[in-house]
């Protein structure tokens, strides 16, 4: 490998000057090959002081293993933000897209607006700012090589200040991953992040149903053909509302025994064919009694014009049982979902309510608690890493007498 070498020279510069005269000026020049493409570069100063301290901060950072960027070219955090949103267009869902555009925007790129919740949230997605609006600049305009840990440190007490400790910490997480990715492809190099940031306060678990309670739950279900799939399912399968109410019967393999989470349904009843993540995209085992369940409603299940469609459709016109309601099979909105069919079977059965997602919780905390392995549970689950079903999903679902006896029997052996 060639040693890395800068030179510097000069030259006299002549400039014509309005009364006529000629004005001769020294010039200087730190030449060098660019490590990265080995194209020759030259950096022009008006002083040789200039040029050999360019040329000394150079030398230091090629050889710490930097590459080096020209200054004038560098990329801003704002282009950076666009290259990263850029990359995540097609890998996620719609929604989650524009849930990153917003956080990235208002709390990264900037400006900031200075005022409430709604007023930010107006400006972000439709530039919207009130009468007489005061803004805060944050780092879209700062160039990639002239960010630095103490930037990112003032700009993360800005944003906290003004929006909060989640929004703040929210937002560093995606400039961690914005800084990561262009120092892959524009070879820049990342500054650290600041250690010792404030976090946000603990966030409260969801509250969740115990088993003898779920039990209660999915007894009541397969006495009510009508409504009993609707709850009893994501307590039988862990899925999330949005998997549920996006599962077509084309999806539900009574050979293979399994269930395969394909796509979502958004909020305005549409189908997504991705899922929350890369790892949402799998197959879940059905249980006997799941399947039973699902075997019968297919036969009750409202179709679309006259074939099944989706698992969990709107309702259509009630007929003798079994045969199918009329009219139905269109898409079930997640608000109605919770007004029809799920709240009212809490208060029947007299069970303390939790929300639809909850369920999901009590589906991987049971599996845990019964002693499955958390790969295994992360892989039916959809996560990705299993740290994420160990540290936001799994819950206590018995009480300290289990882990008691437990340890009883660990001594014993």
């Amino acid at each position: 490998m060639n040693k890395f070498r800068v030179s510097i020279t000069s030259t006299t510069r002549r400039r014509k000057l309005s009364n006529g005269t000629v004005a001769l000026y020294p010039q200087w020049y730190a030449e060098f090959r660019d490590p990265l493409t080995r194209q020759r570069r030259r950096r022009a100063f008006n002083r040789k002081k200039d040029a050999e301290a360019f040329r000394n901060a150079l030398l230091l950072k090629v050889a710490e293993g930097s590459n080096f960027i020209d200054e004038r070219k560098a990329p801003t955090v704002a282009q950076a933000i666009d290259h990263w949103l850029a990359t995540k267009e097609g890998s996620v869902k719609p929604s989650t897209l524009k849930g990153y555009k917003v956080s990235v925007n208002g709390a990264i790129r900037g400006p900031l607006l200075i005022g409430t919740k709604q007023q930010r949230a107006d400006y972000t997605e439709k530039g919207v700012a009130p009468k007489n609006a005061r803004f805060l600049k944050l780092l879209g305009h700062v160039k990639l090589t002239d960010l630095n840990t103490a930037m990112i440190r003032q700009w993360h007490r800005a944003v906290s200040e003004h929006c909060g400790q989640y929004t703040a910490n929210r937002a560093k997480s995606h400039l961690k991953s914005i800084l990561a990715l262009a120092e892959e492809d524009f070879g820049t190099r990342a500054p650290s992040l600041p250690t010792g940031l404030p976090r946000a306060r603990h966030k409260a678990k969801k509250a969740i149903l115990m088993p003898e309670h779920i039990a209660k739950l999915i007894a009541a279900a397969k006495d009510d053909p009508e409504h009993g799939i609707y709850y009893a399912f994501p307590f039988l399968a862990g899925t999330r509302p949005s998997e549920q109410l996006g599962l077509l019967w084309s999806e539900v393999d009574f050979e293979r025994n399994v269930i395969r989470i394909r796509r979502i349904q958004e909020r305005d009843g549409s189908l997504t064919e991705m899922t929350k993540t890369e790892a949402g995209t799998r197959d879940i085992p059905m249980s006997a009694v799941l399947r039973e369940m699902l075997l019968a409603w297919r036969v009750r299940c409202p179709r679309k014009g006259k074939e099944l469609h989706r698992v969990f459709p709107g309702p259509g016109r009630l007929q003798e049982w079994p045969k199918p309601r009329l009219g139905g099979g269109g898409p079930l909105l997640y608000q109605n979902f919770r007004k029809r069919y799920w709240a009212p079977a809490f208060k029947r059965l007299g069970i303390s309510y939790v929300t639809p997602h909850s369920a999901r919780h009590s589906f991987i905390s049971a599996l845990q608690a019964e002693g499955i392995e958390v790969g295994l549970v992360a892989q039916i689950a959809g996560h990705a890493n299993p740290t994420v079903t160990l540290g936001h999903y799994t819950q206590a679902v018995r009480d300290g007498s289990a882990a008691i006896e437990a340890l009883d029997r660990a001594y014993a052996r």
